[in-house]
């Protein structure tokens, strides 16, 4: 098990090497840190500007190959990511993007998961009846309808509520406002703010999550061993968790391992949307501005997210899968 899981790790890791390599002459030869600043201001001091951008390795006067190597070997050295045209250390930056990004993600994911394999199993276990169709409309429509909207149209239900009970119950804008005087009042203004956005994560995630748990759990359902088990005299539920439920989740669990991690990056309107600043804005953010140390560090870290996905998907079957265990 530790051979193949270590067989593993050294794929996802030299993938990373490379992927994270590409971005990087792709980023050096699609951007141009110049353009960040208003070219036509004649009071500009270009060739210091040139200097600046000299001593952060983003000149368009060295070679692409040598601005490689010593980004490279600072990265190796220091783990340093660079700076940006305007001078920001990208680690900085990162480095609270990063935990804002976990501080929306994470409640939204786990509910999401959890639901989805709930939903969609229980509704297996009632194919055709009026409640599975009623959850497979639903479903359907949340799936249908694109994040930008069905956020916006959470926010005119909180604002809506609001007006009508004269409280300030769903605060929907930034991760912080205005915060009490009573013990505790930081938490609460946070969990304010995270509701709306969790809530929006969480349907998307158990809309889609327990389409593909349901039809799993068909298949499992319907396989020799469950209804050998039921022959056998083991009750319908014992034989549903145990059996039917169990194996449905090897798939799944390669499926959310990776989910969770682009997630990351693919929260990046209901960041928009809700005013959090986290890793999907940073990505966008830095292509417009012309960064190519910071595009390079999202790719960096979007591959990173999808390798430890990846080795969780790993872990996950190893867990889930006794005959992966044997080999």
């Amino acid at each position: 098990m530790f051979y193949y899981l270590a067989r593993r790790l050294a794929n996802y890791a030299l993938l990373l090497f490379i992927a994270v390599s590409l971005a990087y002459f792709i980023a050096s030869n699609a951007l141009d840190p110049k353009a960040a600043y208003d070219l036509t201001d004649p009071t500009r001091d270009w060739d210091a500007l040139e200097r600046m951008f000299i001593a952060y390795n983003i000149s368009d006067t060295v070679p692409v190959w040598d601005r490689y190597t010593i980004w490279l070997g600072k990265i190796f050295t220091e783990w340093d990511w660079g700076m940006t045209p305007t001078g920001a250390s990208v680690n900085s930056i990162i480095s609270i993007r990063v935990w804002v990004s976990v501080r929306l993600i994470i409640i939204g994911s786990i509910i999401g998961m959890v639901g989805g394999v709930a939903v969609g199993a229980w509704t297996a276990t009632k194919q055709y009846s009026k409640t599975d169709r009623i959850v497979s409309i639903l479903a359907l429509v949340i799936i249908s309808t694109p994040v930008i909207v069905l956020a916006n149209l959470l926010q005119i239900g909180a604002t809506q509520f609001n007006v009508a009970t004269g409280t300030q119950f769903f605060e929907f804008t930034g991760e912080t406002g205005t915060v009490g005087n009573y013990f505790g009042a930081a938490l609460v203004d946070r969990m304010q703010h995270l509701l709306l956005p969790t809530i929006s994560m969480s349907l998307t995630g158990i809309a889609s999550y327990s389409r593909y748990q349901r039809n799993l759990m068909l298949d499992t359902l319907g396989a020799d061993y469950v209804r050998t088990a039921r022959a056998k005299g083991l009750v319908k539920s014992k034989a549903v968790t145990r059996h039917a439920l169990r194996t449905s989740l090897v798939p799944m669990a390669t499926f959310f391992a990776f989910a969770v991690a682009t997630l990351f990056l693919g929260a990046t309107v209901t960041e928009q949307v809700f005013g959090w600043h986290g890793m999907g804005i940073f990505g966008v953010s830095s292509i417009r501005g012309q960064d190519i140390n910071g595009t390079t560090a999202v790719v960096a870290f979007s591959g990173a997210c999808t390798l430890a996905g990846a080795l969780l998907s790993d872990l996950l079957v190893v867990v889930i899968d006794p005959r992966v265990r044997v080999s």
